[in-house]
């Protein structure tokens, strides 16, 4: 008898922790390096999320041929001549959530997050650290964040001829909807 009461104990603290990830394939990821000169917005609906309420990690990635411009030539540029889409076909955040203790994801509310990780765009990876908006509701989770990239720092080369039309530094705004995985 006490070994059955320790399998369903072990059963059920196995599924509770599996219960625990939350995940979505449209997330949304747009970014801004406008200038006075130009607006450059670009946009992707199918960004793919998981956060381990759990553990705190948490991943996102991006194709980058599916973020989508209103100028079909800017995104031809944009995936040709500065992503390099063909040799770098993902941008990505690995991560973790700094102060998980402070976010309930079993009690609907809004929540503070600190988190860092690594970034990698345009096949470089470098370590950020970013504040993230949670918002827990009837069991979904809603992730948002907003921060700065500069283009330099990731080796993506503006040419000369267009450098005043382009921002050095990229708004990126992240925003994903994700439910529990089963």
């Amino acid at each position: 008898m006490k070994n059955v009461l320790m399998i369903m104990l072990l059963l059920s603290v196995t599924f509770s922790l599996q219960a625990q990830k939350y995940f979505t394939k449209g997330g949304n990821i747009s970014f801004n390096a406008s200038s006075p000169a130009e607006k450059i917005e670009g946009k992707s609906t199918t960004a793919s999320s998981v956060i381990d309420a759990t553990t705190g990690n948490m991943e996102f990635a991006v194709l980058v041929k599916s973020i989508i411009f209103d100028k079909a030539l800017m995104q031809e540029h944009f995936n040709e001549n500065y992503m390099e889409s063909t040799k770098f076909p993902k941008a990505s955040f690995k991560g973790k959530i700094d102060n998980l203790k402070d976010v309930n994801f079993s009690k609907d509310g809004s929540y503070k997050a600190k988190v860092s990780g690594n970034l990698t765009i345009h096949g470089v990876t470098k370590a950020i650290t970013t504040n993230s908006d949670i918002k827990v509701s009837g069991g979904k989770i809603n992730a948002a964040s907003t921060f700065d990239v500069t283009l330099e720092d990731y080796k993506i080369e503006i040419p000369g001829l267009v450098k005043d039309k382009i921002s050095k530094t990229a708004k990126v705004v992240v925003n994903v909807n994700l439910d529990k995985m089963n």
